[in-house]
């Protein structure tokens, strides 16, 4: 197959784009690479996949084969830009396409908002109408277990109502899907959204718990925990997810039960954890105490969150493979590595 990923530079786009190339699949990523957070982060994983522009200042447009994967090509283009992506697609007569670029972040969603409806709503746009113009057969996009919300049912259930979203970044998702589905009603390509759970692993992202609490433990600085410690959370190792990812790229969608080419599932670990307990393990993987600062709720969160997974292990046959303790350890491991440029 012909594969588009978008963020191939980021966590999870650059990992699904490396199992994909890996396996033999044709690829081409994009990412715009933008300074959300460290740059130094995005290049060092493409430098992971073969891709090196000689330097951390890639030029819009420019693209690049990989050196590891001869199947595996990429450029730096920004999803919003309708231009750059007509063309891409035009060119590309790409077979799947994968949306994993997006605005990250719930809480950065409450100080700049429209970062999330230019790549996210725009952004997304310009996905749907490249796949409704160029055959792709399959759009599978990544949503979020934020949209979720004040949702008080756990497990949480893709029939479940996601219609009191805490955040525009999870009103943004929601409106991925809404968007996904009129796309799949109106032109009859395949859409399939992916509920994404708190994810961590090696390569993760700098702003997000795992990478904050070890450096800051590592460094002997306090960490700040919200709702005071009492908070649960469906964290995800990474290859969990990628797993989850690539058996619904190779999936062939059928109609659901309204005649629409499109589904909604959840990728979680199915193990909600309490976050001192998450604490605790980055702790005893860190061999030291963290310090704690002990901070209200902040906006945008919710207490808890937890996947109930059945919807996708029916569809794949998957199951979660990493239980917490192993995953902090395999992340740990890469943290303290030479492989982490921000160590």
């Amino acid at each position: 197959m012909k594969i588009l990923v978008t963020g191939a530079a980021g966590f999870i786009g650059s990992a699904v784009a490396e199992r994909l190339a890996g396996r033999g699949d044709e690829v081409v990523g994009i990412d715009n690479i933008n300074d959300y957070y460290d740059i130094r982060l995005k290049y060092a994983r493409l430098r992971r996949i073969g891709i090196d522009f000689g330097g951390d200042d890639a030029p819009f447009g420019k693209e690049l084969k990989s050196t590891i994967y001869p199947t595996l090509s990429f450029a730096r283009i920004d999803i919003s830009d309708k231009e750059a992506m007509d063309a891409l697609f035009t060119n590309g007569k790409f077979d799947v396409v994968v949306n994993l670029a997006a605005q990250a972040g719930v809480r950065y969603s409450i100080t700049n908002p429209y970062a999330y409806l230019q790549s996210n709503l725009v952004g997304f746009l310009n996905v749907l109408e490249g796949c409704r113009n160029s055959g792709v057969k399959h759009l599978v996009f990544a949503s979020s277990s934020s949209v979720y919300g004040m949702n008080s049912k756990v497990p949480y259930c893709e029939t479940d109502k996601v219609d009191t979203p805490v955040s525009l970044y999870a009103a943004s998702k929601k409106s991925n899907e809404l968007m996904a589905h009129a796309y799949s009603k109106l032109y009859g390509f395949a859409t399939t959204g992916l509920r994404y759970f708190t994810v961590y692993g090696p390569w993760g992202r700098p702003d997000m718990s795992p990478m904050l609490f070890a450096g800051a433990i590592m460094r002997g600085e306090p960490i700040k925990v919200f709702n005071h410690g009492d908070m649960m959370r469906d964290f995800t190792y990474i290859d969990d997810i990628v797993d989850g990812t690539v058996a619904i790229v190779d999936s062939t969608p059928a109609k659901n039960e309204n005649n629409v080419l499109y589904h909604i599932y959840n990728i979680g670990g199915s193990n909600s954890v309490k976050l001192m307990d998450f604490i605790g393990e980055i702790e005893r993987a860190c061999g030291r105490e963290a310090e704690k600062i002990f901070l209200p709720m902040q906006p945008g969160d919710v207490y808890q969150t937890s996947a109930d997974t059945a919807a996708l292990e029916e569809a794949t046959g998957l199951h979660p493979r990493y239980r917490l303790p192993q995953g902090i350890d395999l992340f740990m491991e890469w943290f303290r590595s030479d492989a982490n440029p921000l160590r």
